[in-house]
């Protein structure tokens, strides 16, 4: 698989920034190309047979835990050199950031993400991804990688919008929402399938060291 890398200025990265700019929100239905979503979606798959995957904890720092009643997915973090995917991956999303950037003027350094899988019935309640004593996060980016996805599968991203509407995302496979990390609340609702992405967020720099 070639790698994926396409300019700042390329139509679908700036149709995102301008949903960003007039309602802080975006959703693509078909942002990553089939090949590269079924080899996320392997390596996701992979990582979870060799038990790389661990449940994710709610907070961050000595305060974080593990609690399943609010958060059930499991993840493992990526980084650059790991898998060529998750470098085509990484690359693209470095041309979102220069488009943000450029356009927004949001000061953004750099961007994590990591794989998540929700096991079936498996859920993440109600919140937002700015913790209350860290304001790095300034945008939030999921990409789904599930096959053959119906809305009867259930496992929708819901967001509150303005005045507290909803609105479902149904997580079909190279689908991307992207949205204003301290604004947008929302949760993951059970599905009952498996069901895989990559989340991550945008980042300003912060006062504290990494």
């Amino acid at each position: 698989m070639r790698a994926m890398q396409i300019p700042s200025d390329h139509p679908l990265l700036l149709r995102i920034v301008d949903d960003l700019a007039a309602n802080g929100w975006s959703q693509q239905n078909i942002f990553l190309p089939l090949d590269l979503t079924r080899a996320l979606a392997a390596e996701c798959r992979k990582r979870a047979a060799e038990g790389e995957l661990a449940p994710a904890a709610v907070g961050r720092g000595p305060t974080s835990e593990i609690r399943e009643g609010i958060r059930g997915d499991h993840i493992q973090w990526i980084e650059p050199g790991q898998a060529e995917a998750c470098d085509s991956y990484l690359g693209l999303m470095d041309s979102l950031r220069e488009a943000m950037n450029r356009d927004l003027f949001l000061g953004l350094e750099d961007f994590e993400s990591h794989f998540a899988m929700y096991p079936p019935g498996a859920f993440y309640l109600q919140h937002v991804d700015r913790f209350r004593d860290d304001d790095r996060r300034m945008v939030s980016a999921v990409v789904y990688l599930n096959d053959a996805w119906l809305p009867e599968h259930g496992g929708q991203l819901r967001m509150y919008l303005d005045e507290g509407a909803a609105y479902d995302v149904i997580p079909t496979g190279g689908c991307r929402v992207v949205f204003l990390s301290g604004e947008v609340p929302h949760e993951v609702l059970p599905a009952t399938r498996e069901r895989l992405s990559l989340t991550g967020w945008f980042r300003r720099r912060g006062n504290e060291p990494f």
